[in-house]
């Protein structure tokens, strides 16, 4: 359940756990004091640690993804660190068989993404710079991540994916 205001009573999580009560962990961290929210961070966002139990969102090709942001961090102009001032929040670890929806815009939409129907693996990365920093991309986007965040299981539809751990 996400506690909204009556304003905001249309938004929901942008990640959804299909496969993970035992396959992935949701881990309480606190992000980053040093984060200036200049790129709003949607649940499903790839997060890397920074020291200690600290989170930011993914900045640079070689880091290696934490897990996926579980709140919403200025996103839908929902912020609910900023409501209780307290940094906590969590971080989604994904084992190797996973599953997790991804809705728009924890990804990003306007790159093609292919179903993997054929059973090809298909890589995903996360998105290192500008606006798009921290999204999920595929293998082989421009300004990605050299290593994978998951694995693309399925393309549902033009704003939703469903990902899975790494094998």
């Amino acid at each position: 359940m996400i506690r909204v205001r009556a304003a905001n009573a249309h938004i929901k999580r942008t990640i959804r756990p299909t496969y993970a009560w035992t396959q992935a962990t949701p881990k309480s961290v606190f992000l980053d004091p040093a984060w200036d929210r200049s790129v709003k961070i949607y649940p499903g966002m790839a997060l890397v640690r920074t020291t200690g139990e600290q989170v930011s969102l993914v900045g640079t090709a070689a880091q290696h993804v934490y897990g996926l942001a579980a709140d919403y961090v200025g996103g839908d102009d929902f912020d609910p660190l900023l409501d209780v001032g307290l940094n906590a929040t969590a971080v989604w670890v994904m084992g190797s068989d996973a599953e997790f929806e991804i809705l728009a815009p924890a990804f990003d939409d306007t790159l093609t993404w292919t179903d993997p129907g054929n059973g090809v693996e298909v890589l995903v990365h996360a998105q290192t710079t500008g606006a798009n920093r921290g999204k999920l991309v595929p293998a082989g986007t421009s300004g990605a991540t050299t290593n994978p965040v998951a694995r693309l299981l399925k393309v549902n539809s033009p704003s939703k994916i469903t990902i899975g751990g790494l094998r």
